[in-house]
């Protein structure tokens, strides 16, 4: 097993005024041959919308989009006639498809700070759709929140169309532990809290570690508790 943590603070920011944002791999203006991407993962962004500001209609295709909020709530319209607003402890996704055009809006009065996860689907040119489920995280394990793995069917909030990939969630109380997947690519992302990873050591909000051919590792909330998201991947793209 081999582990390169990957610091928030070494993330490329930017800013508009309304928007904060860091971005975990190449992004936009932001190029790095040398980090385009982990396993299926192309795109892994934290972003922060001022109330009343947000992304007007736009253009995605062929893509699978995992939105996670960790405050406040974000709308979302689309061209397919989906509507729906995301809050902490509801995932959404949006498959793409051959082309599809949506809005995110923040329509409240505070921020709203999610973490946005784009991957490529194992086929192109599907019909979009859309999807959203509420979760119960108050178990302190893995909670399967947006995979195509076949050992998360019938488990899985919602289903992505990309069978080599899965993410799950988990919300640790101080001193709680879960265990990682066994998996050749692991990517875990401490959304909030701190968090003890064996054989890497301690992370920090924002903090991320990439995992090849892990092996089950052990994973342990610091004192104030910890919410991880964690990318369980069989390959790159």
């Amino acid at each position: 097993m081999s582990v390169d943590v990957r610091r928030a603070a070494d993330r490329f920011r930017s800013s508009s005024g309304w928007l904060e944002s860091s971005h975990s791999f190449s992004f936009g203006e932001y190029y790095d041959p040398a980090n385009v991407g982990f396993g299926f993962l192309m795109a892994h962004n934290d972003e922060v919308v001022a109330p009343g500001r947000g992304f007007a209609e736009h253009p995605h295709q062929d893509l699978e989009i995992v939105t996670w909020v960790l405050r406040g709530a974000l709308a979302h319209r689309d061209s397919q006639g989906n509507s729906g607003v995301v809050y902490p402890g509801l995932a959404q996704r949006m498959s793409a498809g051959s082309g599809i055009q949506h809005s995110e809006w923040n329509e409240g009065q505070e921020p709203v700070h999610y973490v946005q996860m784009w991957l490529r689907p194992d086929r192109f040119d599907l019909t979009p759709s859309y999807e959203q489920a509420e979760l119960d995280l108050s178990t302190g394990e893995l909670v399967p929140v947006a995979s195509g793995l076949a050992k998360h069917a019938g488990s899985t909030a919602i289903r992505i169309n990309q069978p080599g990939a899965g993410l799950s969630v988990a919300k640790l109380a101080a001193g709680q532990s879960v265990h990682l997947p066994a998996a050749p690519y692991l990517h875990v992302f401490v959304a909030a809290g701190t968090a003890e990873l064996e054989g890497a050591g301690e992370l920090s909000t924002a903090d991320a570690a990439r995992l090849t051919d892990s092996d089950g590792e052990r994973v342990t909330a610091g004192p104030g508790g910890a919410e991880l998201l964690i990318w369980e991947m069989t390959a790159r793209t």
